[in-house]
């Protein structure tokens, strides 16, 4: 299965961070992609802990035709079509789609790193991706998803939204 993290703290030309992420959903499976699963959307501090809103956070489980390469392109596209502008890291975004899997691949090449290189240590995606796929296991440290959110560093704070805004 391929697992992607969606994440917004900014308001997007349709709305606030909620609808940017159900919309989101919406043009991923219109550009080809088809969505299987999907997390509750999940109120998260920023990392690193800074003064920046809250994100609101999802993992979807997709199955497409596409290479990793194919795939990470089609989804900058799509964070481009949001608004979404590169300045620096860590910084409060539009829209922020990431690759946190891709089947049980490990990738390192063409500017492409699967799994992401930095899921294990962010409880925005790991909380999300245990509402989907709570038996998942990291396929370079083998660790479960239960042992790598006791793993969590400090300041990962989450909260799921009422279930009835799934996207």
């Amino acid at each position: 299965m391929i697992y992607l993290a969606l994440g917004a703290n900014l308001p997007s030309r349709l709305g606030d961070p909620l609808a940017t992420l159900v919309a989101a959903k919406q043009v991923i499976e219109s550009a080809g992609i088809s969505v299987m699963h999907y997390s509750r959307i999940w109120l998260t501090a920023p990392v690193p802990v800074s003064d920046q809103p809250w994100f609101h956070n999802a993992v979807i489980a997709v199955e497409t035709e596409l290479s990793a390469a194919e795939l990470l392109k089609t989804l900058h596209k799509i964070e481009n079509e949001f608004g979404r502008v590169r300045i620096e890291r860590n910084e409060a975004r539009i829209l922020d789609i990431d690759i946190i899997a891709y089947h049980d691949e490990i990738i390192n090449n063409d500017g492409i790193i699967i799994p992401h290189p930095r899921c294990h240590e962010r409880g925005f995606v790991l909380f999300p991706l245990r509402d989907i796929a709570p038996d998942w296991m990291h396929p370079i440290s083998k660790k479960n998803i239960d042992e790598l959110i006791e793993n969590l560093p400090a300041g990962q704070a989450a909260h799921p939204m009422d279930t009835s805004y799934e996207i």
